[in-house]
């Protein structure tokens, strides 16, 4: 789709504050472009979820998994698959079922703290690039079936995948995110006893690194990157690691910089890209106005971006900094939602952003 077109973008409410934050997302995103002289989105509900279940006897329908393939890129809300009736509980979540359709390789968690947030280390800019499709979570790992298995009662196993190409790819992921920041990056991995899976991640890496000679490069065993991200999160930019190591490392970076709340995500192939908080679906207080939709709002901004980049539209990733901007500016002027201190609604924090960005 080229921008003179218009970008078809998805909206899957999903579950619990899903279809308070994602609406909230929307409007953002609407503002932002109008701000920056974009073309508006031409926006695509799409059932997922409970409802879903309810209405079309599948937690993602089979159109919406088709429709998807026809978009430049969706919003996916939270879901709460754990609350789903049997058979829905036991098959592969819809996010993880979309991921793996589409091959969403690479999962980009930014977490940067906010000026007048709750952040523990209040320096943090960093960006977790984690492999989606194999590493040490099985459900990823295998074409059919979970990866895991047990020869017995007592006996389980699940099974670790490295492979080259899937390591090359997402290497030079990070690694060109890294030329777009601070030409910094760091290789997560525990090849000092995973000598080979985890040593094939870290030699591929280091490999991909000889094209990239403007980037600087260090790598940390996971153990101790944990320890440094405590005492130093201010000193990392980009940090590239496997399925496993990442989903913990985004999380406490996450944490560092003020709360999962804040957390943005997209998960996103070479020609797709969904983008999805970090967080769960929240669904004691789902429907009461208290959820926070920073991390909704600025994963729809990260996806702004890298349909930009990836399309060569300087208003998109325009209009993507005008979202973190108008985020920052509600927070840093006083406005924000209980978990963060604040007593505004789901629709006031909204309001503020939209009125940061237009103004």
């Amino acid at each position: 789709m080229t921008s003179t077109d218009g970008y078809r973008l998805g909206v899957m409410l999903g579950d619990g504050i899903g279809p308070e934050i994602v609406p909230a997302s929307v409007r953002v995103v609407d503002a932002a472009l109008a701000a920056v002289g974009a073309d508006p989105v031409d926006w695509q509900e799409l059932p997922l979820g409970a409802s879903a279940i309810d209405e079309h006897g599948s937690a993602i329908p089979d159109a919406t998994m088709a429709t998807l393939g026809e978009l430049d890129g969706w919003l996916l809300g939270p879901h709460d698959s754990a609350a789903y009736p049997e058979p829905f509980r036991s098959q592969l979540n819809p996010s993880g079922a979309i991921r793996k359709h589409y091959d969403l390789y690479a999962n980009v968690r930014p977490a940067r703290s906010f000026e007048g947030g709750a952040a523990i280390a209040p320096d943090t800019d960093l960006v977790i690039v984690r492999e989606n499709t194999q590493g040490f979570y099985a459900d990823r790992s295998t074409y059919a079936g979970t990866g895991e298995y047990m020869p017995s009662p007592d006996v389980a196993v699940a099974m670790g995948i490295f492979t080259r190409p899937a390591i090359e790819r997402i290497a030079r992921t990070a690694f060109e995110l890294a030329r777009r920041r601070g030409k910094k990056l760091t290789i997560v991995h525990k090849a000092n006893v995973l000598r080979l899976s985890s040593g094939l991640f870290k030699k591929v890496c280091l490999e991909v690194a000889a094209d990239y000679p403007d980037v600087a490069v260090d790598d940390f065993h996971i153990d101790a990157m944990t320890v440094h991200l405590l005492r130093r999160a201010s000193s990392f930019d980009v940090v590239v690691a496997e399925n496993m190591f990442g989903d913990i490392l985004s999380d406490m970076a996450g944490e560092l910089a003020g709360s999962l709340g804040i957390a943005p995500s997209i998960n996103a192939s070479d020609d797709r890209c969904m983008a999805q908080a970090a967080h769960g679906s929240a669904p004691d207080i789902a429907g009461q106005g208290l959820a926070n939709p920073i991390a909704m709002i600025l994963s729809s901004g990260v996806l702004l971006d890298w349909l930009g980049t990836r399309h060569g539209d300087q208003r998109l990733v325009d209009a993507a900094v005008r979202i973190e901007e108008g985020v920052r500016a509600a927070v840093r002027g006083g406005v924000s939602t209980r978990d963060l201190g604040g007593s505004a609604s789901t629709t006031e924090f909204t309001d503020a952003v939209v009125a940061a960005i237009a103004g």
